[in-house]
Order: structure tokens, then sequence, then C-alpha cells
């Protein structure tokens, strides 16, 4: 039994020195098991080993460097967030340690609630709080009907600050600026809304970034298929992440998606069965607050369509 004890003790000791001589890093970009980080101050190409990509943009990692700009992941440091999506049958990781999301819509082209409303329940699920960009302003024509579509997000409290890229820059840069500051935040949104444009007034050579970060992930000059974090001061980042069309949300139990809707919040354990689904048991608060208008139709709608895919997960 001692001996037994005195190996363990032996292992663990091991473990810590061998940690302890493995360098720091912070993964700064994704592109399938390819990884580029941040170590100091040089930039580093590294794998996982085996056929594991459960790395995030924005893990701290430890990794053991191959050759003079190359490393193996050896290990994720404890992750504060993790945002993540997924199907039926495998989930991707978006980022880690990341404090706020916001999702970028705009006046044209029209933006999808349905997306909308996946992403911020994705953000409570994760405890990171969730802002929406309005962008374009400046397309006045459309502005009226965005803004009315906008109300039922901010009536749940989720602020939604208007911006024009384009057309006002230094504005836009201004509002940003205040939001940013001493925090890890990731911008998503679908193709077209103008994400790339407040990119680019936030972070000065961003482009020059994103040609670095192609070549040495070796994806090509032009593409934007991979998340990437750029460094800011006052202790800012800000994560840009690909254009995407869908946002399931598999993952996420019937507990974690009653609790993700902050409308419900108020009327969870009021129902008259203490195992009720929200769908349409007699007696529910949920649903007679649907009933009242003080649930929006479209959220229970979505929560009723995330319970049934969450039902269909394979993995």
């Amino acid at each position: 039994m001692g001996v037994r004890k005195q190996g363990a003790r032996s292992a663990r000791a091991g473990s810590a020195a061998n940690q302890a001589a493995l360098e720091q890093g912070l993964v700064i970009a994704a592109h399938g098991r390819h990884y580029l980080v941040q170590a100091g101050e040089q930039k580093l190409n590294c794998v996982t080993r085996g056929k594991k990509s459960d790395v995030a943009v924005g893990d701290h990692i430890r990794l053991a460097r191959t050759s003079a700009d190359q490393g193996v992941v050896e290990s994720i440091d404890e992750r504060r967030t993790l945002l993540y999506r997924s199907d039926q049958y495998k989930s991707k990781l978006l980022a880690a340690n990341v404090d706020q999301l916001f999702i970028v819509v705009a006046t044209e082209p029209s933006f999808s609630d349905d997306l909308v409303s996946r992403s911020l329940v994705a953000a409570e699920s994760a405890g990171v709080s969730a802002h929406l960009i309005l962008n374009k302003t400046d397309i006045t024509e459309a502005l009226p009907k965005t803004r009315e579509r906008l109300q039922v997000y901010a009536r749940l409290g989720y602020p939604v600050h208007e911006v024009s890229a384009k057309a006002q820059p230094d504005e836009t840069r201004a509002a940003f600026m205040p939001l940013l500051a001493g925090k890890s935040t990731i911008l998503i949104g679908q193709s077209g809304m103008g994400k790339s444009s407040i990119i680019n007034l936030i972070v000065p050579d961003a482009d020059i970034a994103t040609r670095e970060i192609s070549a040495a992930l070796d994806t090509g000059k032009h593409t934007t298929t991979f998340t990437r974090l750029y460094q800011m001061e006052q202790e800012a980042s800000i994560i840009d992440s690909p254009g995407f069309q869908e946002f399931g949300l598999y993952q996420l139990s019937e507990g974690m998606l009653e609790r993700a809707f902050r409308d419900f919040t108020p009327y969870l354990g009021k129902c008259r069965f203490y195992n009720c689904h929200h769908l349409n048991e007699p007696g529910c608060a949920v649903l007679e607050a649907v009933q009242a208008g003080a649930i929006a139709g479209m959220r229970h709608q979505l929560y009723a369509q995330l319970v049934h895919e969450s039902s269909q997960t394979l993995y």
C-alpha cells in the first residue's frame, strides 16, 4: 500500500514537473486541427495529438515545441466559458474564455430571427453576456422595420447598439471601444451583415494580421473560413468568426434550455406539474404567459424546436 502511494506521489510530481517544462500559449486562430498559438512574442503553428480537435480559439494551453516555429498542444488550461454549436452528429467549438457575444445584424440584407435567438440561447447557457449590433443604419428605408424586429430582444434586456460602419466609421469605433475594454468579445453573424467592416474599424491592420494567419495555417491568402483572435489595448481581445447560416444547439438538455430562455425565468417552478415540459401540459405557467403575450410566440416556438432537436442527438 505504502509503495503504491509513494508511486502515485512520484507520478503526480513528475506530471507537475512536465507541465512546468511546457510553454504557455494563447490560441489565436483555428483551422481544422491546426492552431496558431501566441507564445510570448512568437506565433507557433500547433497541432493536437492524435485526432483530437477539442481546442478552441481563446484557449490558454500548454505546448511542447517540436521545432523553432511548431509545437504540439499537450493540455488546455481550465476555461472560464466555452461557446459552441452542434448538430445531430458533432459539435463545433466557437471560442473559449469569452466574456461577451456580439451578434451583428443589419438593415439589409434581412437577418434571421432564428439565428439571433439561437445565439442568445447559446450565450445564456454558457454564462456569456450578449449584445445586438445593428449595422447599416444609414439605410433609412429599412430602419423602422428592423428596429421593430429587434424590440423583442430589447424587451428581454439585451442591449441593442446602432452603428453604421461604412457611413459613420469614427462614430462606430467610438461606440465600440468602451464596450470592449478589459473583455474578450466574439463577433458572430450571418454573411453580409458587415462584420468584416466592423473588425477593420476596431482592429488596426486586421487585414494584414489575417493574411499572416492564413499563411501560417496554410489556408490560402483570402480565406475567411477560420476563427481568429485579435489582441487589443486595454487588455481587450476580439474574436472574429466565419459567417454561418445554421446554429444547432443539440448539446443542450431540456433543463438547460428552459433556463437559457430568460423570459421563461419568472414562470419556472409555477406550473401545475413539477416535471412540466412547457409544450402542451395543462396548468403550464409558461404556456399561460405565451397566451397572455408576456412571452413572444416565436420564442416559445424556438424552445419547442430546440427541445425536439436535443432529443435527436446521436453523439
